[in-house]
Protein backbone atom coordinates (compact mmCIF):
# COMPACT_ATOMS: atom_id res chain seq x y z
CA UNK A 1 0.00 0.00 0.00
CA UNK A 2 1.05 3.32 -1.06
CA UNK A 3 0.21 6.24 1.38
CA UNK A 4 0.18 9.71 1.19
CA UNK A 5 0.13 12.01 4.06
CA UNK A 6 -1.83 15.66 4.38
CA UNK A 7 -1.87 18.19 7.93
CA UNK A 8 -4.36 19.29 9.09
CA UNK A 9 -5.22 21.79 12.44
CA UNK A 10 -8.56 22.27 14.03
CA UNK A 11 -8.30 22.89 17.54
CA UNK A 12 -7.00 20.39 20.22
CA UNK A 13 -5.05 18.14 18.52
CA UNK A 14 -6.58 15.59 20.61
CA UNK A 15 -10.02 15.39 18.85
CA UNK A 16 -8.87 15.70 15.71
CA UNK A 17 -6.59 13.08 15.82
CA UNK A 18 -9.46 10.37 16.79
CA UNK A 19 -12.00 11.98 14.71
CA UNK A 20 -9.42 11.39 11.64
CA UNK A 21 -8.94 7.52 13.50
CA UNK A 22 -12.35 6.52 12.59
CA UNK A 23 -12.36 7.55 9.14
CA UNK A 24 -12.12 4.95 6.72
CA UNK A 25 -8.96 5.03 4.39
CA UNK A 26 -6.68 6.71 7.16
CA UNK A 27 -3.80 4.27 8.00
CA UNK A 28 -2.57 6.60 10.73
CA UNK A 29 -2.58 9.51 12.43
CA UNK A 30 0.43 11.72 14.84
CA UNK A 31 -0.35 14.71 16.67
CA UNK A 32 2.34 17.29 16.47
CA UNK A 33 2.62 21.30 15.60
CA UNK A 34 3.39 23.08 12.34
CA UNK A 35 3.12 26.34 10.59
CA UNK A 36 5.74 28.11 13.12
CA UNK A 37 9.04 29.59 13.54
CA UNK A 38 10.61 27.61 16.41
CA UNK A 39 12.54 24.22 15.28
CA UNK A 40 11.61 21.22 17.78
CA UNK A 41 8.66 23.19 19.70
CA UNK A 42 7.52 21.34 23.00
CA UNK A 43 4.11 21.59 24.00
CA UNK A 44 4.48 24.61 26.29
CA UNK A 45 6.56 26.82 23.84
CA UNK A 46 3.38 25.88 21.74
CA UNK A 47 1.07 27.03 24.13
CA UNK A 48 3.15 30.39 24.91
CA UNK A 49 1.89 31.52 21.64
CA UNK A 50 5.33 32.69 20.89
CA UNK A 51 6.18 29.64 18.20
CA UNK A 52 3.45 30.45 15.73
CA UNK A 53 2.70 27.03 15.57
CA UNK A 54 -0.53 24.96 15.40
CA UNK A 55 -1.53 21.94 16.86
CA UNK A 56 -2.00 19.94 13.92
CA UNK A 57 -2.69 16.19 12.74
CA UNK A 58 -0.41 14.69 10.36
CA UNK A 59 -3.06 11.76 8.50
CA UNK A 60 -1.35 9.25 6.83
CA UNK A 61 -3.77 8.13 4.26
CA UNK A 62 -4.40 5.29 1.35
CA UNK A 63 -5.51 7.25 -1.98
CA UNK A 64 -7.09 4.28 -3.11
CA UNK A 65 -9.40 4.40 -0.08
CA UNK A 66 -10.22 8.09 0.51
CA UNK A 67 -9.54 10.67 -1.90
CA UNK A 68 -7.92 14.08 -0.47
CA UNK A 69 -11.32 15.63 -1.18
CA UNK A 70 -12.71 13.23 1.09
CA UNK A 71 -10.23 14.19 3.81
CA UNK A 72 -11.38 17.92 3.46
CA UNK A 73 -14.83 17.24 3.36
CA UNK A 74 -14.40 15.00 7.21
CA UNK A 75 -11.91 18.05 8.42
CA UNK A 76 -14.82 20.99 7.37
CA UNK A 77 -17.02 17.88 9.26
CA UNK A 78 -14.93 17.40 12.51
CA UNK A 79 -14.72 21.72 13.84
CA UNK A 80 -16.04 25.04 13.14
CA UNK A 81 -14.37 26.59 10.80
CA UNK A 82 -15.63 29.77 11.15
CA UNK A 83 -13.60 30.68 14.71
CA UNK A 84 -10.33 32.62 14.62
CA UNK A 85 -7.77 30.97 16.70
CA UNK A 86 -10.40 28.93 19.01
CA UNK A 87 -12.20 25.97 18.69
CA UNK A 88 -14.82 25.86 21.66
CA UNK A 89 -13.29 26.60 24.57
CA UNK A 90 -9.26 26.46 23.13
CA UNK A 91 -8.40 29.76 22.34
CA UNK A 92 -5.28 30.92 20.91
CA UNK A 93 -3.56 30.87 17.86
CA UNK A 94 -2.08 27.64 18.15
CA UNK A 95 -5.84 26.36 17.93
CA UNK A 96 -6.31 28.07 14.72
CA UNK A 97 -8.15 26.34 11.77
CA UNK A 98 -5.40 25.57 9.27
CA UNK A 99 -5.05 23.27 6.17
CA UNK A 100 -1.27 22.69 5.14
CA UNK A 101 -1.26 21.89 1.82
CA UNK A 102 1.78 20.34 0.46
CA UNK A 103 1.80 21.22 -3.25
CA UNK A 104 -0.20 23.37 -5.78
CA UNK A 105 -2.85 20.43 -6.34
CA UNK A 106 -4.14 20.22 -2.36
CA UNK A 107 -3.72 24.19 -2.30
CA UNK A 108 -6.63 24.16 -4.97
CA UNK A 109 -8.68 21.35 -4.09
CA UNK A 110 -8.71 22.74 -0.88
CA UNK A 111 -9.75 26.32 -2.39
CA UNK A 112 -12.71 24.77 -4.15
CA UNK A 113 -13.78 23.16 -1.11
CA UNK A 114 -13.69 26.15 0.66
CA UNK A 115 -15.37 27.82 -2.00
CA UNK A 116 -18.17 25.35 -2.26
CA UNK A 117 -19.02 25.71 0.92
CA UNK A 118 -18.83 29.67 1.35
CA UNK A 119 -22.04 29.13 -1.73
CA UNK A 120 -24.26 26.45 0.18
CA UNK A 121 -23.98 28.70 3.01
CA UNK A 122 -23.57 25.68 5.27
CA UNK A 123 -22.13 28.15 8.30
CA UNK A 124 -23.51 31.24 9.20
CA UNK A 125 -19.89 33.15 9.29
CA UNK A 126 -17.32 33.17 6.45
CA UNK A 127 -14.94 30.47 6.61
CA UNK A 128 -11.47 31.87 8.49
CA UNK A 129 -9.57 28.18 7.94
CA UNK A 130 -6.06 29.61 6.89
CA UNK A 131 -4.61 27.79 3.85
CA UNK A 132 -0.64 27.47 4.61
CA UNK A 133 1.86 26.00 2.90
CA UNK A 134 2.94 22.77 4.78
CA UNK A 135 6.51 23.34 6.77
CA UNK A 136 8.28 20.93 8.92
CA UNK A 137 5.49 18.86 10.95
CA UNK A 138 7.34 18.59 14.26
CA UNK A 139 6.01 15.30 16.43
CA UNK A 140 4.43 15.89 19.54
CA UNK A 141 5.71 14.36 22.63
CA UNK A 142 4.67 11.22 23.25
CA UNK A 143 2.21 11.55 26.29
CA UNK A 144 -0.19 13.36 23.14
CA UNK A 145 -0.43 10.69 20.74
CA UNK A 146 -3.73 8.57 20.80
CA UNK A 147 -4.55 10.72 23.88
CA UNK A 148 -8.22 9.65 23.61
CA UNK A 149 -7.37 6.24 23.20
CA UNK A 150 -5.04 5.94 26.08
CA UNK A 151 -6.75 7.66 28.78
CA UNK A 152 -10.00 5.84 27.70
CA UNK A 153 -11.74 8.98 26.78
CA UNK A 154 -14.74 9.04 23.87
CA UNK A 155 -14.84 11.12 21.19
CA UNK A 156 -18.00 11.90 19.85
CA UNK A 157 -16.61 13.54 16.59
Amino acid sequence: MKTKKAVFAAGCFWGVQAAFDKTPGVAGTKVGYCGGRAAHPTYEQVCSHTTGHAEAVEVEYDPKKISYAKLLARFFAIHDPTQVNRQGPDVGDNYRSAIFYANEKEKKEAQEMMAKLTASKRFPRPIATKLEPLSTFWVAEDYHQKYYKTHDIACEI
